[in-house]
């Protein structure tokens, strides 16, 4: 079975750096509150490493 990534926004992209924004966009997270479900591959992995003080990550069977 492969687990998925469910990814919620939490904090705001506002005062942070161009990558930030652009790893916040690359997961598919547009706003506050925003829940997006991705496969839990090694890229997705390291989108959330990167942003992981503005996004709730859950594993999910």
């Amino acid at each position: 079975m492969a687990t998925t990534l469910r990814v919620t926004q939490i904090k705001s992209k506002v005062s942070e750096k161009q990558n930030m924004r652009d790893t916040l966009r690359s997961l598919g997270l547009h706003r506050i509150g925003e829940t997006v479900e991705r496969p839990d591959t090694a890229q997705n992995r390291g989108y959330v490493r990167t942003v992981a003080h503005l996004v709730k990550v859950e594993e999910i069977d």
